[in-house]
């Protein structure tokens, strides 16, 4: 950041007087600009045996497979989110559960929330950000075309819990995938 986007002075980082960061302040005005961990919200649509997954079409992962879900926007809730994902990637429209999945990454500054959802038809097409969208099994889930870790673990937790025959909310936090 180099300037106020209150007055459009220049910034500097500094520790404001009571805190105990360093943040990009002001030099005019001295607004205090936070930056903040992203949201990232989406879904785990479901049909029967099968889930939902996206081949996306955008970087980064370009090619990979990927729940439907992305950055959280201004004035909507979690949910909100998640279900406007899921219609913008997959063209999918699902009815939200519960939150199923929270995963930190704090190298990145993300919080990823997944929800479990149900498709409520299979009138589902790939979107702008998206080059197919499908409905795998287990089985059929293209493990080693995963594009992220959170949603490796999001899917390895679900089938756990299926096999199971409960579903919990589970919590973590996750490390860079070593390539």
């Amino acid at each position: 950041m180099k300037f106020c986007s209150v007055c459009s002075s220049e910034v500097k980082q500094r520790i404001p007087h009571g805190d105990n960061r360093l943040r990009f302040v002001c030099t005019t005005c001295e607004t205090i600009h936070y930056e903040n961990p992203k949201m990232v919200v989406g879904c785990l649509p479901e049909w029967q045996d099968k889930v939902l997954l996206c081949k996306r079409a955008i970087e980064p992962q370009y090619g990979k497979w990927t729940l439907p879900a992305g950055f959280m926007e201004n004035a909507e809730t979690t949910e909100q989110g998640a279900l406007r994902e899921t219609w913008e990637e997959a063209g999918a429209r699902v009815e939200i559960s519960h939150l199923f999945t929270l995963y930190n990454l704090p190298y990145i500054s993300q919080v990823y929330l997944m929800f479990r959802a149900k498709l409520l038809d299979l009138n589902f097409s790939a979107g702008e950000e998206s080059l197919e969208v499908r409905l795998f099994s287990e089985d059929e889930i293209p493990w080693d075309e995963i594009a992220f870790l959170t949603i490796e673990k999001t899917l390895r937790q679900y089938f756990e819990d299926r096999r199971k025959g409960h579903f919990e909310f589970h919590i973590g936090d996750v490390e860079r995938r070593v390539k």
